[in-house]
């Protein structure tokens, strides 16, 4: 059952008012990912950052405590991401490869994400696409988790 969500993906977008260029930046500064990355009342914590195609980042996710959670991925209330840098194209395009730092198979594998920025009306359309889904990784968890990130991302242009 769980192999049917190995090559699954999933597509979320964004209009945020903000130039392609400074929402690029959000997703290349490690203190501006730390505060609108982790989804919902999650908090991150940035463990290294290398800005350049083959560089990438390692981050840890912490769950808070007040969620009954079930187990991180890495640690009880913790999930970590290994990310590498695939493409980088400023303003408009980021692909990366993520690991779960993880022993739990179901989420074994490299999933790729590629981070489009294109001017709308109104500002830029941020869309995030993830495909090769670990099979643990249900896609409409991964679809709501980056929803949640976007409303966060919006938040920092937008308030």
């Amino acid at each position: 059952m769980a192999d049917e969500h190995a090559s699954a993906g999933t597509r979320t977008s964004r209009i945020i008012k903000a130039t392609p260029g400074e929402l690029y930046g959000a997703f290349m500064d490690p203190a501006a990912l730390v505060e609108w990355l982790p989804p919902a009342e999650m908090t991150g914590e940035m463990h290294e950052f290398d800005g350049r195609v083959g560089g990438g980042y390692r981050m840890s996710l912490f769950y808070p405590p007040t969620e009954r959670v079930f187990r991180g991925k890495f640690a009880e209330r913790e999930d970590r991401v290994v990310v590498r840098f695939v493409e980088l194209e400023p303003p408009r395009r980021i692909v990366q490869a993520v690991t779960f730092d993880t022993p739990d198979p179901a989420f074994a594998g490299e999933m790729t994400m590629v981070m489009t920025f294109d001017e709308v009306a109104g500002g830029t359309e941020v869309a995030i696409e993830c495909t090769n889904l670990p099979p643990g990784l249900r896609p409409e968890d991964n679809d709501a988790g980056s929803r949640l990130s976007l409303e966060q991302l919006a938040r920092r242009f937008e308030e």
